[in-house]
């Protein structure tokens, strides 16, 4: 039961990196592709019925750490505060950049509101990809599972590494998810900016898994991470066919495997102590009882098919791409622009 929990979580992270990958790409590349207020409105209008949706999986995931790995649970978010704190503040600002962007009739207001979405979505990436590798490569945790150290120790040269890398592919995806679509200019030159971004921006993803494998890896996450390196090559290959949808379908093959490779070199620990491993939080010493295990284990094979369907729905009902056409103008400034 344990280790199905931690395949879950893995599942759960990578429907949020899947999902909230391209979300947080479309925030970052808002001043690049957006070069007008009706280009910036149809950047914001493919991810608008989707952003909030897309969110559920971190919630979820993390809820599903607490219920099943308490100890997990409490010795990351307590380690890792800081980033986790830069976090949450940059999810926030997202948020209310949206929804206040088009609510006064100025340019100075959407600017100001706009540079909150880019800043939002860069620290939002870097800090979720902070956060990932310092839960694989460990902290300094002693024998009660407590940091050792400064507020700080979570930041190290692999730490940064895979903030860098998390962020380099939401820009990548972010990019792809926008060929695929928009229509008209924005959709060109989304496609131009993946093609010309993608082998400096996910060099840091596959260097950060060369790093983890020739550190933690077996066999089979070696085979994972050759995966990400191909996936990721057919993604490019397929842009240059102008294949959009098969481009965005390897990203998300890419991002699985990154995921299958991490958790899989982090099992069976949760959490490496890098001060001595036997002082590592494991599966099965920081899973709940098996009591607390069978009774979320039926409310997640009750739950997660209500949320799988509700948001295939969503995706399935705004399916069609958006252009410039489909953008009404603005209203006046006393109604509710976008």
């Amino acid at each position: 039961m344990e280790t199905l929990w931690f395949c879950v979580i893995a599942l759960l992270w990578l429907g949020y990196l899947f999902l909230e990958g391209f979300d947080f790409g479309v925030g970052m590349l808002l001043p690049v592709l957006g070069r007008d207020e009706t280009g910036r409105r149809v950047l914001i209008n493919t991810i608008g019925p989707v952003w909030d949706g897309n969110e559920v999986w971190l919630i979820v995931a993390v809820g599903a750490t607490f219920a099943a790995f308490p100890d997990w649970y409490a010795s990351l978010l307590s380690a890792a505060y800081l980033p986790l704190v830069l976090f949450l503040l940059a999810l926030i600002g997202r948020g209310v950049a949206f929804e206040y962007r088009g609510k006064v009739d100025s340019a100075r207001w959407r600017r100001a509101w706009d540079a909150v979405i880019v800043g939002g979505s860069w620290t939002a990436a870097l800090s979720v990809g902070l956060v990932l590798s310092v839960n694989v490569f460990g902290l300094p945790l002693d024998a009660a599972g407590d940091r050792v150290g400064s507020p700080f120790a979570a930041i190290t040269p692999e730490t940064l590494l895979g903030a860098v890398a998390v962020a380099g592919y939401a820009l990548v995806h972010g990019a792809v998810f926008l060929a695929l679509k928009t229509e008209g200019d924005v959709r060109h030159r989304a496609r131009r900016l993946a093609l010309r971004a993608a082998p400096f921006a996910l060099l840091p993803l596959l260097v950060l898994l060369l790093a983890v494998q020739l550190r933690f890896g077996s066999a089979w996450t070696w085979a994972a991470s050759i995966a990400v390196a191909l996936a990721a090559l057919g993604a490019w290959g397929r842009l240059v066919l102008g294949r959009e949808g098969q481009a965005f379908a390897l990203m998300g093959v890419a991002v699985a495997a990154t995921v299958a490779a991490l958790f899989g070199a982090l099992y069976p620990n949760v959490l490496p102590s890098t001060l001595d491993p036997a002082w590592s939080l494991t599966v099965a010493g920081a899973a709940s009882s098996p009591y607390a295990l069978t009774v979320i284990t039926w409310v997640a094979a009750f739950g997660m098919p209500a949320v799988l369907v509700y948001q295939g729905w969503t995706y399935w009902v705004f399916r069609k791409r958006i252009g410039t056409r489909h953008i009404p103008p603005a209203h006046a400034p006393a109604g509710h622009g976008s």
